[in-house]
């Protein structure tokens, strides 16, 4: 989908949608918006006020903005394109799952259609990026599943990592020095009731982590 927005206009939209479909959160809110793209409410209402003149989002004073039905397939556009392109690097071109998020942020603002129809189909039509996360498809479809994380994992189960939470650069190199990728298979050997860290065991080497990482892994059993 040909969106002829701005990046920044663009990235507003990307925004919101994955502000919207955050279990944990409770809607997009302006100054949350604000937040998530580290700039002041002030200049959020502002590109608010101009997406919703473009007929992109519904924004009433005082109430929680969301995408209109053709802003909402323009943010899954970016997503698809966004997540492709993490594929791409990661698989082709030796990007480390780390590295491919920054890289796929310019990238996805690319206006070709047949470029990302080509990319589909040279990777095969992959369902998940790097991270675990699901690529729509080309009509915009792909299904939000609840997901696991390995703090509610009882001790003795075994899971298998299918995605990270954070995925900042930080984490995510931190997961790798562990020697933890995609599809890893772990044990959750001992839970600590004081902090409630874990130890898991990784091919029968035993690590210790933090109820944050726990927190910070999707699995599933």
């Amino acid at each position: 989908m040909e969106s002829g927005l701005s990046k920044h206009e663009e990235d507003y939209l990307k925004a919101l949608f994955h502000l919207s479909v955050d279990p944990e959160g409770d809607g997009a809110g302006t100054n949350r918006l604000a937040q998530y793209l580290n700039v002041s409410p002030a200049s959020a209402n502002g590109m608010l006020k101009k997406l919703r003149a473009k007929g992109l989002v519904d924004h009433e004073k005082y109430g929680k903005p969301e995408l209109t039905k053709e802003g909402r397939m323009i943010a899954i556009a970016l997503i698809r394109k966004h997540r492709l392109w993490e594929t791409f690097l990661y698989e082709k071109l030796n990007f480390t799952w780390d590295e491919v998020h920054d890289v796929a942020e310019q990238l996805e603002h690319i206006r070709s259609e047949k470029l990302i129809m080509e990319l589909d189909a040279f990777l095969g039509h992959p369902k998940s990026d790097p991270h675990g996360d699901t690529i729509p498809d080309a009509d915009g479809n792909f299904e939000i599943k609840s997901k696991l994380t390995l703090a509610e994992v009882d001790i003795g189960v075994s899971c298998k990592i299918v995605a990270v939470k954070d995925g900042s650069v930080e984490f995510l190199k931190y997961v790798t020095k562990l020697g933890l990728e995609l599809s890893s298979k772990i044990k959750v050997s001992a839970l600590r009731e004081f902090d409630q860290s874990m130890t898991i065991d990784i091919d029968g080497r035993e690590v210790n982590v933090s109820r944050k990482f726990a927190e910070n892994v999707f699995v599933v059993v």
